[in-house]
């Protein structure tokens, strides 16, 4: 199972509507496709998809369901799981209960091909416990000044706790490719003078008000006008993402979230 973290530096660049069109044109490609909605400050993934999500992590947390009960049908042949305030109980479990959550997450290892987390804009530590455990990280931006800055500071703080992170750029909201291009340049360009690292450009969504409008009725835009220009480039997204080479990593996702989950007990031998 291929895992993305889908995150931005501020709030308001279109983090989750790019998470949840993503997942559609992942899922129109054949591949099996959950959303966890990891975003513990305004966790609306349900509202945008515009399904409604009878349990959600709390319930998993408290022992009422597994992780695979909650795991809701959404548009498009994806499945999302609603986070909620569970997020917060989860990065702060004990030991024993974080062991038996991480079993649970195992199986969704078995039965789904990518897993897509929508993480909290900034730099929290509950954030960051994503983006290090994710093979990939999408880092959304705007050409808006204050979102290119607040994506460099999350690409610093991430590289500062995962210094071999794989970051892609995602511009939002822009007028066409070149502007895309323009903005990105410059992102890469004070990453790479000030970190010394490289940031990947992973592709483009244009600004556009019919898109806008499909947000509005809560409608997967992908699903509502597939021939929008923001939809094309969604699709084109998904297309990139599956056409970089990709090395599993060595470790399952499990043994990467029990590393930085900060569960305040030592483990047990």
């Amino acid at each position: 199972m291929r895992t993305f973290a889908v995150t931005s530096g501020k709030g308001g660049v279109g983090k989750t509507n790019l998470s949840a069109n993503l997942a559609i044109a992942l899922a129109q490609r054949g591949l099996r496709t959950l959303v966890f909605d990891a975003d513990l400050g305004l966790a609306n993934l349900d509202v945008v998809l515009g399904t409604k999500a009878p349990h959600t992590l709390q319930h998993v947390i408290a022992g009422e369901k597994r992780l695979l009960e909650i795991a809701t049908p959404g548009p498009g042949g994806i499945q999302f799981v609603a986070g909620g305030s569970g997020v917060q109980a989860l990065v702060n479990l004990e030991a024993g209960r974080l062991d038996a959550f991480l079993g649970q997450l195992s199986e969704l290892e078995e039965c789904m091909d990518v897993l897509i987390f929508d993480t909290g804009a900034g730099i929290d530590n509950n954030t960051m416990t994503f983006l290090q455990a994710a093979d990939d990280v999408l880092l959304i931006s705007t050409p808006d000044p204050a979102s290119i800055t607040d994506a460099y500071a999350t690409a610093k703080t991430l590289y500062a706790r995962k210094p071999n992170a794989k970051v892609h750029v995602v511009m939002n909201m822009v007028s066409g490719e070149p502007q895309a291009r323009a903005v990105y340049a410059k992102l890469f360009s004070i990453t790479q003078q000030f970190l010394e690292k490289s940031l990947i450009y992973a592709g483009m969504v244009r600004h556009d008000p019919h898109a806008v409008a499909c947000i509005r009725k809560r409608q997967p835009f992908l699903l509502a006008q597939p021939n929008l220009p923001a939809s094309q480039d969604v699709a084109r997204l998904a297309a990139s993402l599956l056409g970089q080479q990709h090395t599993p990593a060595t470790e399952s996702l499990v043994d990467r979230l029990r590393q930085v989950f900060s569960i305040g007990v030592k483990r047990p031998a």
